[in-house]
């Protein structure tokens, strides 16, 4: 009986252990949500239809009570999957999502800095108004992952992260 008992709870546990929700950021993720997902993987999790955007289209989804925009667009695969649809940008106001390193929206500047200050290419740049003047109190925190062509940017207005996004890093 007791051996029984334990396997139940043993059961019960690692049910509970995939159950748990995917709050993880990094340079290719926001939750379950990755770049390069293609868009029927996405609407699998969603469990809504996505547009493809074209600049105007935005796609709010929510994963557990939280919003996150999704952006989709036909991406180079490789030579045989010249054009698939699928994540391109990725953004998200809410609190929930954290990096590794616990930074997320609320994070301050200083956290920022303090967390990746040995990472190998960072910007902080301001943000800029529609007449090219740098706005006061606000900028972006901005991470490159060269290898996989990305970048996870914090947006802070006040020295205080208020958006999180992360997109596919087209060049200059």
């Amino acid at each position: 009986m007791k051996k029984l008992i334990s396997i139940f709870v043993f059961l019960l546990t690692l049910s509970s252990i995939n159950a748990q929700e995917n709050f993880e950021v990094s340079t290719l993720r926001i939750g379950p949500y990755k770049v390069f997902m293609p868009k029927a993987e996405a609407e699998k999790i969603s469990g809504t239809q996505l547009k493809t955007s074209d600049g105007d289209k935005k796609n709010i989804v929510k994963y557990s009570g939280e919003s996150i925009q999704i952006d989709i667009f036909d991406n180079y695969i490789n030579e045989a999957n010249p054009s698939v649809p699928s994540i391109s940008y990725m953004t998200t106001s809410s609190k929930k999502f954290k990096t590794k390193s616990g930074i997320g929206v609320g994070s301050t500047r200083d956290d920022l800095i303090n967390a990746y200050r040995n990472y190998p290419n960072f910007c902080v740049h301001p943000d800029w108004d529609q007449n090219g003047k740098p706005i006061k109190d606000t900028g972006y925190f901005t991470l490159e992952d060269s290898d996989a062509g990305t970048q996870l940017s914090f947006k802070f207005i006040n020295n205080i992260v208020t958006e999180i996004s992360v997109y596919l890093n087209e060049g200059c």
